[in-house]
C-alpha cells in the first residue's frame, strides 16, 4: 500500500518539474533581442568596388542564435548559426548603384515564432576624387618672395583631404575642405632649393583613390633679368632707325638729289662754248654765269666774251673742269 502511494506521488513531481522547466525555457526564449546591425567601416558613405563588413549580433537569447542577412527582400547567404554571443558577419562588395539599400538582418532561435530584424541600413555612394590641379599666381620668383600654391579637385564626395609636397617630402598637414573649394599653402622662396617641384594630392573616404597633381617649379626673375632689357634696347633701337631715316630723306637725302640734278644742268660757273656750230669740236669761247636765285625760279646772268686762242683746251683730254652746254636765244623769245 505505501508502494502505491510513494508513486503516484513521484510521478507528480516529475510532472510538476517538467512543466517548470519548460515554462523556464519558455521565459528565457523570449528574451531574444532585436539584433544590431552595422557596417565595420562606421562610414555608410561607400565607393564603386569598395568592400564593406556588416555586422549582426543580438544580445539576448537563447543559444543557438541563426542569422541572416537580407537586402530588400533577397536573402543574401544562408543561415550563420552562432552558438555564442559573438556577431555574424558578411562580407559585401560594392559593384554598381544597384547595391546600395536597403540592408537588414533577423535572428532566430530555436523556439517557434522568435524571429528578431533589426534596423535597415541604407549605403550612400562616394564619388571619388578626380586629379587635382596645383597652381600659383606666378612662375617667377624672386628670393624672399612670399607665393601661394593651390590645389583644387574638380570633382569627389566632400570631404576631400589635401596635401603638399615638395619632392618626396610632406610640407603641409592634411588640409580638409568642403564642397568645392581649394586648398591653399603660402610657401616663402628663402633659396634656390626653394623653386620646387612642388605637387599636392587629393583623396576622400573612398579607399584607394587617392590622386596626384602635376609637378610645379619656380623659375628666379634674376635668370630672365637680360633677356627683357635686350628686348626692350633692340625695340628702341629700331624706333630710332625708323626715326633717323624720316628725317635724313626730307632734309639730306632730298637737298642732294636735287643739287645733284642743278649741277648736271649747269649750276656751277665754268666756261661755255658759243662756237660750237662753226667751230672745231675740240676748240671753244667760253662765258662766264653767274646765278641770281630766288625761292621758286632760279635764274642766270650770261656774260660772253672771246678767249685767247690759249685758253682753248681740248674737252675730251681735259677732265678736272665740268663743262656744261648753255643754249642762247633772242631776247624776244
Amino acid at each position: 500500500m505505501l508502494k502505491l502511494v510513494i508513486i503516484p506521488f513521484f510521478l507528480l513531481n516529475c510532472f510538476q518539474s517538467t512543466q517548470e522547466s519548460q515554462k523556464s525555457n519558455e521565459k528565457h526564449s523570449e528574451q531574444l533581442s532585436n539584433p544590431e546591425f552595422e557596417s565595420l567601416q562606421k562610414s555608410l558613405e561607400v565607393g564603386i568596388g569598395q568592400n564593406v563588413t556588416l555586422s549582426c549580433r543580438s544580445t539576448n537569447g537563447s543559444l543557438p542564435i541563426n542569422y541572416t542577412f537580407f537586402r530588400g527582400n533577397q536573402n543574401l547567404c544562408p543561415i550563420i548559426p552562432k552558438e555564442d554571443r559573438k556577431p555574424a558577419l558578411f562580407n559585401l562588395t560594392i559593384s554598381s548603384a544597384s547595391d546600395l539599400g536597403e540592408y537588414k538582418c533577423k535572428a532566430v532561435n530555436g523556439i517557434a515564432n522568435s524571429s528578431k530584424y533589426s534596423k535597415s541600413l541604407n549605403f550612400t555612394l562616394l564619388d571619388p576624387v578626380s586629379k587635382p590641379v596645383l597652381s600659383t599666381t606666378t612662375s617667377q620668383v624672386r628670393i624672399g618672395q612670399n607665393v601661394k600654391l593651390s590645389c583644387y579637385s574638380e570633382n569627389g564626395s566632400s570631404p576631400i583631404n589635401y596635401t603638399f609636397f615638395k619632392g618626396r617630402k610632406n610640407v603641409s598637414s592634411r588640409i580638409p575642405r568642403q564642397g568645392k573649394v581649394a586648398a591653399v599653402l603660402n610657401v616663402i622662396i628663402n633659396s634656390r632649393s626653394d623653386l620646387g617641384d612642388y605637387k599636392c594630392k587629393a583623396e576622400n573616404n573612398i579607399p584607394n583613390t587617392t590622386k596626384y597633381s602635376n609637378s610645379l617649379n619656380f623659375t628666379l626673375a634674376e635668370e630672365d633679368s637680360l633677356s627683357y632689357p635686350l628686348c626692350i634696347f633692340l625695340v628702341l633701337l629700331f624706333l630710332l632707325v625708323v626715326i633717323a631715316t624720316a628725317l635724313l630723306v626730307p632734309f639730306l637725302i632730298l637737298p642732294w638729289c636735287k643739287a645733284r640734278k642743278l649741277k648736271s644742268a649747269g649750276s656751277s660757273t665754268g666756261f661755255v662754248s658759243t662756237d660750237k656750230a662753226t667751230g672745231s669740236e675740240n676748240y671753244m669761247t667760253y662765258t662766264e654765269i653767274e646765278y641770281d636765285k630766288s625761292e621758286e625760279v632760279e635764274y642766270a646772268n650770261i656774260l660772253i666774251r672771246k678767249e685767247e686762242e690759249d685758253r682753248k683746251v681740248n674737252t675730251r683730254a681735259d677732265t678736272t673742269v665740268v663743262y656744261s652746254e648753255v643754249i642762247i636765244r633772242d631776247g624776244s623769245q
